[in-house]
């Protein structure tokens, strides 16, 4: 299983969808320092291995409180920590987006009860935080209207800039949609937030705020790979995008185990 990128130059916002990146840019808001895990632990989803290439899910760095959930279109690494995902995984391809093209948009957000309730999100953790409740699967991918109700679950969210999320990250997931529609088959995607300051949260649950989002592209046809890494910020451009090692090297997480 190997992941390739395609030579580095500069394109449109469309244009790099359609290609992987080989040099490890920098995006424009800086980025965080490499996170080195003292060890590594597989995660298992045996519910739902078909998220994942080769049915293998990710080596992420080992910490309390971490919860794997199982929904229709997505699975979630959720962390107690954080009261929000480590990350989202969903498996798509054209004939998902067809369907989810024609499934209405409930907007019902709700706490996910499978998770103890000190450990999860509540809708009122988000009222009046200036913070929209920002999907990490979008509700957009989801091909029936099960898949798409359960994208409104806390645990498929995490605080996000409202510009961002009605903005560039949008550009971002609608991208990433015309990519999938025009592969040869299926594509792996993981999306999921990063911290760099424990201290800035939001609500009575103390739920923490990001300061980055990712979003990793994984197309197993051609075994090309790239990542948007994007500042949880009001403003800016889209950042261009980076390499899957790139992507390891500031997460700390083995997206596709070798």
């Amino acid at each position: 299983m190997v992941l390739r990128t395609a030579p580095f130059q500069r394109r449109s916002v469309l244009q790099w969808t359609l290609v992987a990146i080989a040099m490890l840019a920098l995006p424009a808001m800086g980025e965080l320092p490499a996170q080195v895990p003292a060890q590594r632990v597989a995660t298992e989803f045996a519910q739902c291995k078909h998220f994942f290439p080769a049915g293998l899910p990710p080596m992420v760095p080992k910490a309390p409180l971490l919860r794997e959930l199982c929904f229709e279109g997505f699975a979630v690494l959720h962390s107690g920590q954080t009261k929000t995902p480590v990350f989202v995984a969903e498996y798509l391809d054209r004939f998902v987006l067809r369907q989810a093209a024609g499934v209405p948009r409930g907007d019902d957000y709700h706490a996910e009860a499978r998770l103890p309730a000190e450990e999860r999100a509540q809708v009122e953790d988000y009222r009046e935080s200036g913070y929209s409740m920002g999907h990490m699967a979008p509700a957009g991918d989801m091909g029936t209207a099960h898949a798409k109700a359960q994208s409104f679950s806390l645990a498929n969210m995490a605080p996000q800039e409202a510009q961002l999320n009605h903005g560039v990250w949008n550009d971002i997931e609608q991208d990433t949609r015309r990519y999938v529609q025009r592969a040869r088959a299926g594509v792996y995607i993981f999306t999921g937030p990063v911290y760099s300051n424990a201290d800035d949260t939001i609500g009575a649950g103390q739920v923490q705020v990001p300061q980055y989002f990712y979003k990793l592209v994984y197309d197993p046809s051609n075994g090309r790979s790239w990542a948007h890494w994007q500042a949880n910020a009001p403003w800016g451009q889209m950042a261009e995008p980076i390499g899957y090692e790139e992507l390891v090297r500031r997460t700390g997480i083995e997206f596709v185990p070798r």
